[in-house]
């Protein structure tokens, strides 16, 4: 991770790692949590946003890139494979895999875009040969879709897979998406 002794909040964190190819990942939600947090700058930490129904939980840990801002107005969305869960605020540096590309219905019916980065922490075991899309588990992104359905359904929204792409769309994605 890029070293800066003067950061103070998760908006002054350089997106990229110390290769460039990695990206440092702000954690929101552990995987395995029914509790959605989500960064507020403007409190300067995170903050509840909202609790999954019984039996839901994030099934990944999911986090954002920081320094960005995508097409819905948030930081780009990551979804991060690692062995195990880890904490809200926790920074990881992380391989980009891909990108699901994602269109999200509101509940005013306007629809937008809401990709999300996939990527593999670059300490993790059991996810290290995965490198791009291709190499997940096979059921994988149907679950994700699945999750994804179910969590924007129950806050009134409508969830729509676009497609799988790999690392290049995803960096050209994060790049777009840079705000400083």
């Amino acid at each position: 991770m890029a070293k800066n002794k003067s950061i103070k909040s998760p908006d002054q964190i350089d997106p990229f790692a110390t290769d460039r190819k990695s990206l440092s990942v702000v954690i929101e939600t552990p995987k395995g949590s029914r509790n959605k947090f989500k960064w507020d700058p403007e409190l300067g930490m995170f903050r509840l946003n909202g609790v999954l129904a019984e039996g839901m939980v994030f099934p990944y840990d999911f986090g954002f890139v920081p320094q960005t801002k995508a097409a819905d107005g948030d930081p780009l969305d990551v979804l991060l494979l690692l062995d195990e869960p880890v904490f809200t605020g926790c920074v990881v540096e992380a391989r980009i895999v891909g990108v699901i590309e994602a269109e999200q219905t509101e509940t005013d019916g306007t629809t937008e875009r809401n990709d999300r980065v996939l990527a593999v922490a670059t300490a993790s075991h059991v996810h290290s040969d995965i490198k791009e899309p291709k190499d997940l588990n096979s059921n994988m992104i149907d679950e994700v879709e699945d999750f994804f359905v179910a969590y924007n359904k129950a806050r009134g929204k409508k969830f729509k897979l676009l497609g799988c792409k790999s690392m290049k769309t995803a960096m050209k994605l994060i790049k777009k998406s840079r705000v400083k």
